[in-house]
């Protein structure tokens, strides 16, 4: 939006804005902020940054724990959920060191730079493409308790099967797995998803499309059109911002949880990707499978090879292993094919263009921290390439068939993705060197992470769950 200081003063001043509001990200990806009054903005904002005290964003320990955010001027937006007019910002964090600050190596934002140049020194590629969708559910209201005397959430949905007989009911409803592209009235949300793009273009997300998808209880869609992976990681953070706010001033509810419905389908974040190098695209060639060129197959030879320790990054709550269960359109088979949803990479068909040749990793959910999950993905990839990983010399596939079709022996031949949150942490242990190439993911965010997983994991572990209650109570 601004170039340099001075059009932002101009702006604050014409536009009679009173405070600027500072968007900082924690280590599991969740926006914190911190707000001055517009008038204090000035050149050594930009110099000296805003302090803060890290050891509350949950990263490793550092020596010293003063911080300064430097807020990035292109990024300034006008925030539509503040009631006094106000510019939110996004930016990076520098610890406090002498002469001149340095780059905090374990920030989100930081980590994708590394990346970013990371790729750019190899000379593979100086662009990764991205292009997220995002799943979702919104409710009417969601509660929840974890007591010694009471476990339990309840979720209430209008347009619900489960609803139908409520008192009150219209008899607009969506079937169990039925809400895929419903229409009005039954898609009780459009309205809602209208008001979120609307509020998306004002932060600068560019949206391709929006739609009810397959859970008929308030599960929604919205794909945001291909860009710069830096650019969709922030896009990434500010669509959650959106959706959540969007939501709440419409007296509802939504999350991007991973399976919040006991049989209906998942919320998946699909992520399309390819590779630009001076402009030209590097995943088309003509007359190979699916008209994709070496280098793409070695991406995806990369991916596949290490999807298991990515899964710690892309798939990192117990909740993202609700999801990932054949017959539910959720990837749970180390593979890749053509216009396959069963397979964990897939390569759209629709995609036949040589600037528009990808393909999609379809094992991510939003639980993720955007910065962490789309580096680590680059990581692998790019780690494909410089070791020729071919997926056909691993029987990866291509599997042009429907993979939950397969029997139990034939599924034995097969590798899987980790069925906890437990088991990713594990693969992330024990495959981690590719994310440490360029200095990319430093060793101690690996272990802060892996520790954060492992710990989240122990806490589910312990609570007895209501389901047992059913099963085992009367043993």
């Amino acid at each position: 939006m601004f170039h340099n200081l001075d059009e932002v003063l101009r702006y604050i001043q014409v536009n009679e804005v009173q405070y600027v509001d500072f968007k900082m990200t924690d280590l599991r990806g969740r926006w914190k902020h911190v707000t001055i009054p517009a008038e204090n903005l000035n050149a050594d904002t930009m110099k000296y940054g805003i302090g803060f005290d890290g050891s509350n964003y949950g990263y490793a320990e550092v020596k010293k724990s003063d911080m300064v955010f430097i807020p990035d001027l292109s990024s300034a937006v006008l925030d539509p959920f503040a009631a006094e007019k106000t510019l939110v910002m996004i930016g990076d964090v520098m610890v406090i060191e002498e002469p001149e600050n340095k780059p905090f190596n374990q920030y989100p934002r930081n980590v994708a730079k590394a990346a970013l140049e990371y790729m750019r020194s190899t000379g593979i590629a100086d662009e990764m493409i991205i292009g997220p969708e995002y799943e979702f559910h919104v409710f009417d209201s969601v509660s929840r308790s974890v007591r010694p005397d009471k476990v339990s959430y309840e979720l209430t949905s209008y347009e619900s099967h489960w609803s139908a007989d409520e008192p009150g009911s219209l008899g607009y409803h969506n079937n169990y797995t039925g809400g895929y592209h419903a229409d009005i009235p039954s898609d009780s949300t459009y309205n809602l998803r209208n008001e979120i793009c609307t509020n998306l273009k004002k932060f600068g997300v560019k949206v391709k499309y929006h739609h009810h998808e397959v859970g008929g209880s308030g599960q929604l869609e919205i794909e945001v059109s291909l860009g710069d992976m830096l650019k969709l990681a922030d896009d990434t953070l500010a669509a959650k911002y959106v959706i959540r706010n969007t939501a709440v001033q419409n007296g509802v509810t939504a999350t991007f949880m991973p399976k919040p419905v006991y049989g209906e389908a998942g919320n998946g974040m699909h992520v399309h990707m390819l590779l630009r190098k001076e402009g030209k695209p590097l995943f088309y060639e003509e007359g190979t499978y699916a008209n994709l060129s070496k280098t793409a197959m070695y991406f995806i030879g990369g991916l596949l090879k290490h999807v298991r320790a990515l899964c710690a990054f892309t798939n990192p709550s117990t909740n993202s292993y609700k999801r990932l269960l054949p017959g539910f359109e959720a990837p749970a088979t180390v593979g890749y094919a053509l216009a396959n949803r069963s397979s964990v990479i897939r390569i759209p068909s629709y995609a036949k263009s040589p600037d528009d040749k990808r393909f999609e990793l379809r094992s991510p959910d939003a639980t993720c921290n955007p910065y962490f999950a789309y580096s680590a993905i680059l990581m692998a990839g790019l780690d494909g390439i410089l070791h020729k990983i071919d997926p056909e010399d691993y029987n990866w596939g291509p599997f042009d068939f429907n993979l939950y079709d397969l029997s139990e022996e034939e599924k034995k031949h097969l590798e899987h993705l980790p069925t906890s949150l437990e088991e990713a942490a594990k693969a992330l242990e024990e495959d981690c060197e590719f994310l440490k190439q360029g200095g990319v993911f430093p060793e101690e965010l690996i272990n802060t992470w892996i520790g954060m997983l492992k710990k989240d994991a122990a806490y589910i572990g312990k609570i007895p769950h209501p389901a047992e209650v059913d099963l085992y109570y009367d043993m």
